[in-house]
């Protein structure tokens, strides 16, 4: 079995970089690493995160939302983040069901418990190895998230973007008090820092716990 690794925090965080960063620097030092993502991940899954983050699908419902990212999830488990750990790979992944609970449980309010079971449902018996929130307040990373978006080139993915500063702040508690009462498997990296210093934060977090090669 292989390694997985998550990457969460609130938008404009830093954990897409980071994830990519600390690929390239396992990459390096000898393991065999897959990177993906959620919403997301492979075709049907990347067909359902241009619904769920197309800002002009405004009107859509909670409970919508919360079913799409669990069909997403469904189908990139089966295709992509199961087959790696079976073949003793290194997963990196950005997000996973601890982003449902933070955006959908504290974000939007819905029932935890439901959706502590739609997670399960979903992901079956894989569960992250190591889940690494990066930190920052949500001014800063409402700021870059939107620098980002302004950046780019391709769909404008920021029907988030666009919630209130309270909706923001209420998953950054959430991902903080899932931190705080999974403290085995989450580590919290100070994401506020310059691009190298989280990186040298993160892949200190993230080497001690690896199987060896």
């Amino acid at each position: 079995m292989g390694f997985f690794i998550t990457f969460e925090g609130i938008e404009g965080c830093g954990k897409s970089t980071q994830l990519r960063r600390a690929a390239e620097r396992l990459t390096r030092e000898g393991y065999d690493v897959v990177i993906t993502r959620e919403p997301g991940g492979c075709p049907i899954a990347d067909a359902i995160r241009a619904i769920l983050l197309d800002a002009d699908n405004s009107a859509m419902v909670p409970l919508a939302e919360l079913l799409l990212y669990a069909a997403a999830r469904a189908q990139h488990v089966a295709e992509v983040i199961g087959p790696a750990l079976r073949e003793g790979k290194i997963v990196l992944c950005d997000r996973f069901t601890d982003s449902t609970l933070a955006y959908q449980g504290y974000g939007r309010q819905l029932d935890r418990e439901l959706i502590g079971q739609l997670n399960t449902l979903a992901a079956g018996d894989i569960r992250p190895h190591l889940t690494l929130v990066l930190d920052c307040p949500v001014e800063v990373g409402l700021g870059r998230a939107m620098a980002r978006i302004n950046a780019a080139s391709t769909a404008r993915e920021e029907r988030f973007e666009q919630e209130s500063r309270l909706f923001h702040e209420r998953i950054r508690d959430g991902f903080l008090q899932l931190a705080a009462a999974e403290a085995g498997r989450f580590l919290v990296v100070d994401g506020s820092g310059g691009i190298e210093e989280t990186e040298d934060l993160v892949m200190t977090s993230i080497l001690p716990r690896l199987p060896r090669r």
